[in-house]
C-alpha cells in the first residue's frame, strides 16, 4: 500500500510539474521557458522505483495463485504480506487463512513477508539447490492451500501438504526430480521438528496417508 501510494504521489508530482510548465511556458516577454527535465525525470525515476517492486509482487502473487489453484482444484487468492503489514505483525505463523462465520476456511491466504521473499528467490532460481528456508516457503504455500480447500485440523493439513509439496513445486516450475527432492527434504528435516499439533497420523499407512503417487516417504 505504501509503495502504491508513493507511486501515485510521484506520478501526480510529475504531472503537476508538466501542467505548471505548460501554464507558464511563455512569459510576458514571449520567452519560452525550458522544459523542467530534471524535476520531471527525478519524479518519474522515483515512480519507477516504486513501480518495479509492485510489478514483481504482482507477478509473484499471480504465480502463487496459479499454482495453489492447480493444487486446490479451483481458483484461490494468495496475497504476500507488505512491508507495512510485516512491521506491525507479531504473529508467529508463516501463513494465514481466515475462517468464515460458518467455520469454513476462506479460499484466500496471506503469506508472510519473509516467506514470500523466499518464494520469490526460489522462483527466480534454477530450483536445483534450494535453501531450507525456500523449501519451507514452498511447503507453507501448500499447507495454506490445504486449509483453503477446507481442512481445518493442523495435523491433517500438514500431512496433506507434505504429500502435495512435490506437486506444488512442479506447478511453480520445478522439474519432477527437483520437486521430489524438495518434498523429501521437508519431510526429513522439518516435519519431525514441527509442534505436536502439526504432526500425527502421517506416513506410510498412517491415518492421513492418501496413497498419492508422489509422497515424500
Amino acid at each position: 500500500m505504501l509503495l502504491a501510494l508513493s507511486l501515485i504521489g510521484f506520478l501526480t508530482l510529475a504531472a503537476g510539474i508538466v501542467v505548471r510548465w505548460i501554464g507558464r511556458r511563455v512569459d510576458a516577454l514571449g520567452r519560452v521557458a525550458p522544459f523542467p527535465k530534471i524535476s520531471v525525470g527525478l519524479s518519474l525515476g522515483l515512480a519507477l522505483c516504486c513501480a518495479v517492486p509492485l510489478m514483481v509482487e504482482a507477478w509473484v502473487e499471480h504465480r502463487l495463485e496459479d499454482a495453489a489453484g492447480e493444487i486446490a482444484g479451483g481458483p484461490v487468492q494468495v496475497h504476500c504480506q507488505s512491508v507495512g503489514q510485516a512491521f506491525v505483525d507479531v504473529g508467529p505463523e508463516l501463513g494465514f487463512v481466515a475462517w468464515g462465520a460458518d467455520g469454513v476456511p476462506e479460499r484466500s491466504t496471506l503469506i508472510k513477508f519473509g516467506v514470500c521473499g523466499n518464494l520469490r528467490a526460489w522462483l527466480g532460481s534454477t530450483k536445483a539447490s534450494p535453501s531450507l528456508d525456500q523449501v519451507v516457503a514452498v511447503h507453507v504455500l501448500t499447507h495454506e492451500t490445504m486449509h483453503m480447500v477446507g481442512i481445518t485440523d493442523e495435523a491433517h493439513a500438514e500431512c496433506a501438504a507434505v504429500q502435495r509439496d512435490a506437486a506444488m513445486a512442479v506447478a511453480l516450475g520445478a522439474s519432477p526430480q527437483e520437486a521430489q527432492a524438495l518434498a523429501r527434504r521437508y519431510w526429513i528435516e522439518v516435519y519431525p521438528r514441527m509442534p505436536d499439533r502439526y504432526v500425527g497420523g502421517c506416513g506410510p499407512g498412517g491415518t492421513h496417508d492418501e496413497a498419492l503417487p508422489t509422497p515424500p516417504w
